[in-house]
């Protein structure tokens, strides 16, 4: 990705690095947040799940075990030296380090579906204990060489145990002797120069046998090394030679078998200084509240509620409330030119727009609304602020032709373009009109771009050109207040007397300069921003017809729907009643037996006839299949189920017309025009302007609304 570190300077881009610098936990860390640039595109993605996968750890049970860790960045130099030999700091480093790197690769191991791409980034490193266990074999828990680190070591601090006892037993024997006689010293003893010394008194020094060590600042005392422990010391002095030497053996064999792993505690270094930073970015993005958008391939920004994550953090410290902003760039709406007052929002936003999208390519995540949908751009090229420079000599408007220039060479349609005040610093007139000619070759070239102006005839080409938009920061013309809201599909006006009045200039400086001006000039910019508005509004209301048609729609194709279901119930029915008439038909025919029975017919040629109608029935029945039976049977039963249902609906209409008739009954004698009424839960009363059939029409002063006759109730 091109971009100038001008570009991240006028972005305010080191501001968020250097809110993200105190959560590290390692100097190199701190070096690479701050070396921080938007990523190439093949990166983004991964470096972007990275930090979403880690800030969702904070959410849930399966938080990462990463903590401070110690650089071993030194050690890994002084392993590349020959015969060279660590301390043993160093090897409580390294084994910590591993274990470290050990204990996250079998916790991404476990939860690898809820860290996919974490998981991924450690599959490259080995997992092994052979580290932990070489320094754990030569070191105990306090990081003392062991004395079974080698035999030799075991040894001689054997004979260091038995000389420091005879020492001490020797001294002891010594100091109670000595007390007894009266040379000693009140103290008895002392140590000086790690050993212990009978505190002899000067005038009585000659008594002693032994090797003078020193005297007190006052001189009334004298050191003595008495006779008895001088060998001992000797003694204790080579032991403890020896097991230096052995111990700097242990620690060189211990280097040359820790040398054997360096790329692997290079990997080591390399992936907790990465981790590092993703954990940093992490908590960063959990202190603004931050989350990762829909990101896309294409060059676009949709921002739902997008904070300016320094303002962001500033008010939420002194208790403030932040306005979030909502725009987009597309295919369709590829330039965005905002109008207002000064100190309206309208740089800030355009700024917001920016660094939000350095964020997202520097894989950081941002204080937006989750649904918003953010893509990549090639290149981002920025104008924002006053460039005069008094060591160049180059004015403003100097400076700001010298950077368009830049910006013309560099512009494409994968560009974002971010320019602030457009066209300013120059006459009016001529400085619009070519404002105005660099705004159409932006367009010609397909770039994308945010702009900020107070030129009309700016926000006049907007509105001609088919993928440009206008935007304004709403003002309150009746307060003088700023509301900082941006809304789309409107032109701004510069309210430039009613800010000047705000800002108590003397009402007759104002008038003079609104005489000084053609008053159609005067009212043109108002005119805009009224028909603008007007254009606005129509636009709300052709989306809310678009929705209501398609609400519509929607309602017809249930209403169709519905009607084929009633058709089918019809169908259903008819089969029903044509069974119920055929079994009438067969109770009829039974009836007419038992009548011609009763009447004196034989038996047996009822019994004829009757069995001449079953094997009738018979064969109909054999006719249908096994499938067609068990079909027909459940149809029958659902249509019984329907037909009762509707009987019980039918009942229970009426039931609800009784009440209704009762209601309404009750109702007439108090429900009038004029009376003082409300609605059932609410406190605010209303007067009745009309009643219509079952409907009251409810005045409360500032508007009127209609409701259902049942759904008031007298004050």
């Amino acid at each position: 990705m091109q971009i100038s570190e001008e570009t991240l300077k006028e972005l305010e881009y080191q501001k968020v690095i250097d809110g993200i610098l105190p959560f590290c936990h390692s100097e190199r860390s701190r070096e690479k947040v701050t070396l921080l640039r938007p990523l190439k595109k093949d990166k983004i993605r991964d470096s972007l799940y990275c930090v979403n996968e880690y800030l969702g750890s904070f959410l849930n049970k399966n938080f990462i075990p990463f903590k401070e860790y110690d650089d071993i960045e030194t050690e890994l130099k002084m392993l590349q030296i020959e015969n060279f030999i660590l301390e043993a700091r160093s090897f409580h480093k390294i084994r910590s380090l591993s274990q470290l790197v050990n204990t996250l690769i079998l916790h991404f191991e476990k939860f690898k579906e809820y860290f996919p791409t974490l998981h991924k980034h450690l599959s490259h490193i080995e997992y092994t204990k052979e580290i932990i266990l070489l320094v754990n074999n030569v070191f105990n828990r306090f990081g003392e060489v062991k004395n079974d680190a080698s035999s030799t070591l075991r040894n001689i601090r054997e004979q260091l145990q038995v000389v420091r006892k005879t020492i001490q037993e020797n001294f002891d024997k010594t100091v109670t002797h000595f007390a007894q006689t009266g040379v000693l010293d009140d103290i008895r003893e002392s140590v000086l120069e790690d050993q212990r010394v009978l505190a002899v008194k000067s005038s009585l020094k000659k008594s002693v046998k032994g090797r003078v060590i020193g005297f007190s600042k006052t001189g009334s005392i004298c050191f003595i090394l008495p006779e008895s422990v001088i060998q001992p010391n000797v003694r204790l002095l080579e032991l403890l030679s020896q097991e230096k030497k052995e111990l700097e053996k242990i620690l060189f064999e211990l280097t040359k078998k820790i040398q054997e792993y360096y790329p692997l505690l290079e990997k080591y270094q390399a992936y907790l200084h990465e981790l590092d930073v993703i954990q940093a970015k992490a908590r960063y993005a959990d202190k603004l509240q931050a989350v990762l958008p829909e990101i896309t391939d294409k060059p676009e920004i949709h921002l739902l509620d997008a904070y300016h994550p320094v303002l962001y953090l500033a008010n939420k410290k002194e208790h403030k409330t932040t306005i979030p902003q909502t725009l987009a760039l597309d295919e369709n709406t590829r330039i965005i030119c905002i109008s207002g007052p000064n100190a309206g929002g309208k740089s800030i936003t355009l700024k917001t727009a920016g660094l939000l999208q350095l964020m997202i390519q520097s894989g950081i995540l941002i204080p937006v609304h989750p649904k918003s949908k953010i893509g990549f751009f090639n290149k981002i090229l920025t104008d924002i602020g006053d460039n005069q420079s008094i060591e160049n000599q180059l004015s403003t408007y100097s400076s700001r032709l010298k950077k368009m220039q830049q910006i013309i060479k560099q512009a494409d349609h994968h560009t974002l373009l971010l320019i602030d005040e457009f066209g300013t610093g120059s006459d009016p007139e001529l400085g619009g009109a070519l404002a105005e000619a660099f705004l159409e070759y932006f367009y010609q070239k397909g770039s994308y771009g945010i702009i900020t102006t107070h030129y009309t005839n700016i926000k006049l080409k907007i509105e001609e050109l088919e993928y440009t938009r206008n935007a304004s920061m709403l003002f309150n013309e009746k307060t003088l207040h700023p509301v900082y809201k941006l809304e789309v599909g409107q032109v701004g006006s510069s309210f430039t007397f009613e800010v000047a009045e705000k800002n108590k200039i003397p009402r007759e400086i104002i008038q003079k300069a609104k005489e000084k001006i053609e008053k159609d000039k005067v009212n043109l910019d108002k005119t805009i921003v009224r028909l603008q508005q007007e254009k606005y509004q129509i636009e709300r209301l052709k989306g809310d017809l678009n929705k209501q048609i398609d609400h519509s729609a929607e309602k017809s194709k249930e209403l169709a729907d519905t009607l084929n279901s009633y058709r089918q119930k019809l169908v259903n029915f008819q089969k029903l009643y044509d069974e119920e008439t055929k079994l009438n038909q067969l109770g009829q025919k039974f009836e007419k037996y038992i009548d011609a029975y009763s009447g004196g017919k034989s038996k047996k040629d009822i019994i004829k006839e009757f069995t001449k109608a079953l094997e009738q029935e018979k064969y109909k029945k054999t006719q249908l299949t096994e499938t067609e039976k068990i079909q027909t049977k459940k149809q029958r039963n659902k249509v019984k189920s329907e037909l009762k249902k509707e009987e019980i609906k039918e009942q229970l209409e009426e039931t609800r017309a009784e009440e209704v008739r009762t209601t309404v009954g009750r109702a007439e004698q108090w429900m009038k025009e004029g009376k003082k009424v409300r609605i059932k839960g609410s406190s605010s009363s209303a007067t009745i302007d009309k009643i219509e059939g079952e409907t009251a029409f409810l005045n409360y002063g500032l508007f009127t609304t209609k409701i259902s006759v049942y759904e008031i109730e007298k004050v």
